[in-house]
């Protein structure tokens, strides 16, 4: 059991990717950053010296901290993090637990694009999305960059937008976020970002890629997916309103993917002849 104002790696990892995540903090130092600079799923680098600057921007929030076991640093940062009105919590072994954590995704910093100056990463692609351009922005908000801006402009100002606002283009040709080979661009983010380790999210992009290749043999979920894409193309004339609205539409499908491969539902129910069903039955 763990110790109070403490989270497991198992606890955090039923938490990483729902839209009610807490705010991940990675406060190792510089040397444990550089021996291995993996960081957790949506997880912020913050300087653990200059605490006191900034912890009144998690006033209300949760958190959680993470150092490189999970010790002084974590615990240190925490208590300032709870004075200053957060609720924060301190991740159990630190990010040595969590690597060591079978199937715990860690991403790659090196894919991740430079920030603004207000810390966001800033990605822009063609108008009127489907499927890819909203699978993408949901896996960056959600493992990636929960703050990401995206800029949906006209197809052949994709590149101009990008070069002149630093923005990263992604699913256009050319680029490198983009489809390559069978895959989609969601893809490309999985494998690139490092979260092939989650089975849900290897679930997932191939129920994408069925949805967003004209394959829907791949996956039996993929026409349906398909289906509510271009039905939620054509409730919204702006893209951003859309993107807000289908943002539940793949939290479900990656609960679906995590949680309930297995379950089925049936009705009516099997019941005795002439009887009802047993209470509780589904």
């Amino acid at each position: 059991m763990p110790a109070p104002d403490t989270i497991t790696a198992p606890q955090l990892s039923r938490l990483v990717g729902l839209p009610d995540a807490p705010v991940l903090l990675d406060v190792r130092t510089d040397e444990d950053y550089a021996a291995d600079p993996r960081l957790l799923p949506a997880s912020v680098r913050r300087d653990a010296r200059s605490v006191t600057s900034w912890a009144g921007d998690y006033a209300g929030r949760s958190v959680v901290v993470s150092c490189q076991r999970g010790l002084k640093l974590s615990q240190g940062v925490a208590a300032w993090l709870r004075h200053a009105g957060a609720q924060a919590e301190v991740l159990e072994g630190g990010f040595e637990g969590w690597a060591a954590g079978g199937g715990n995704p860690l991403l790659r910093p090196d894919r991740i694009p430079p920030r603004d100056p207000q810390g966001r990463t800033v990605w822009v692609t063609r108008s009127r999305p489907k499927i890819d351009r909203i699978a993408c922005p949901w896996l960056i908000r959600r493992f990636v960059d929960p703050g990401a801006v995206f800029l949906f402009v006209a197809p052949s100002e994709v590149a101009a937008v990008a070069e002149r606002f630093g923005a990263t283009p992604f699913d256009i040709e050319g680029v490198f976020w983009s489809h390559r080979g069978e895959g989609c661009t969601f893809d490309t983010m999985v494998e690139e970002f490092g979260l092939r380790s989650s089975d849900a999210l290897a679930r997932l992009a191939l129920i994408v890629r069925g949805a967003d290749t004209a394959r829907l043999d791949l996956t039996p979920q993929s026409a349906g997916l398909l289906a509510a894409s271009l039905g939620f193309s054509r409730m919204f004339r702006d893209d951003l309103p859309q993107l807000d609205a289908a943002m539940a539409l793949y939290d479900a499908f990656y609960r679906w993917s995590r949680d309930a491969v297995a379950e089925t539902h049936d009705w009516p129910s099997s019941a005795p002849a002439g009887g009802r069903a047993a209470v509780g039955a589904a």
